[in-house]
């Protein structure tokens, strides 16, 4: 049993998300310290400013007890699978790291993106041109699907099929990034 005043204290954790399901609104993380899974609900993933979050994520978030068990309250910080990142993608590879590296920040919206084909595309502000936007590009970012609509900060640069997304984050988080 929960003891009473553990219940309003938030502790902070790190750990990785075991799944998350944007359809279902909710999945799990797991703590690096153990213990039991710790639910992870989209409204606290929304507060953040991202609609989903890929499975395998580092997490830096505020967890608190509560009756029905651990529930994370507040996140802080995602960082993308650290096994994503060592995927190198056919398209990228010819082009040289510091070009990708250094595109810079732009902000877009989600015109349309479709997870079962494995990509979409975004319209940067200011620009007449689609950016494409690849599923593996978004792991690699730490999320796992977008919404039409979804406020994003990408980095683009001019690839064999036009203009091409090769980091994408949550337009609110890039904002807190940037000095």
């Amino acid at each position: 049993m929960i003891r009473e005043e553990r219940v309003n204290e938030f502790e902070h954790v790190q750990g990785k998300v075991k799944w998350f399901d944007p359809s279902k609104g909710f999945g799990f993380v797991i703590s690096d310290d153990g213990g039991p899974d710790i639910l992870l609900h989209a409204n606290v993933l929304r507060n953040f400013g991202q609609s989903s979050i890929a499975d395998g994520a580092r997490v830096q978030i505020a967890v608190q007890e509560t009756p029905r068990g651990a529930q994370a309250v507040q996140v802080y910080e995602i960082a993308p699978p650290t096994e994503a990142q060592t995927v190198p993608l056919a398209d990228f590879e010819q082009m040289d790291p510091e070009v990708l590296r250094d595109a810079p920040l732009e902000p877009a919206r989600v015109k349309w993106f479709d997870k079962a084909k494995g990509f979409g595309f975004a319209n940067v502000f200011g620009r007449s041109e689609d950016v494409f936007i690849h599923i593996e590009v978004l792991r690699r970012s730490g999320l796992a699907e977008l919404q039409p609509g979804e406020a994003l900060a990408i980095r683009a640069v001019d690839g064999k099929r036009g203009r091409m997304a090769t980091e994408v984050s949550a337009w609110e988080y890039a904002a807190l990034q940037t000095p």
